[in-house]
């Protein structure tokens, strides 16, 4: 699932409430125990900042998978292209 890091964030540039963000992630995590929840972006960065703001929220913070797509993409694996 994609969650844009702003989307954590009012017109402003701040964190939504704590209680908006508790909503929010509680409803995206749809039951999931946050221990089963791993968390990645691009280069690990904004997967940080969602993280902060899970924690902001007063949930329990989930895995961050610091290599994010930056490592998992250079793993020398064959790529489907087709088919």
């Amino acid at each position: 699932m994609n969650v844009p890091f702003s989307d954590n964030l009012d017109a402003e540039g701040n964190f939504l409430s704590p209680q908006a963000l508790k909503t929010k992630y509680l409803t995206l995590f749809d039951q999931q125990n946050p221990k089963e929840v791993i968390v990645h972006c691009g280069s690990g960065v904004t997967a940080c900042h969602t993280l902060l703001a899970i924690d902001y929220a007063g949930l329990e913070v989930p895995k961050l998978y610091v290599g994010s797509w930056s490592e998992w993409s250079r793993n020398e694996r064959p790529i489907a292209t087709g088919d």
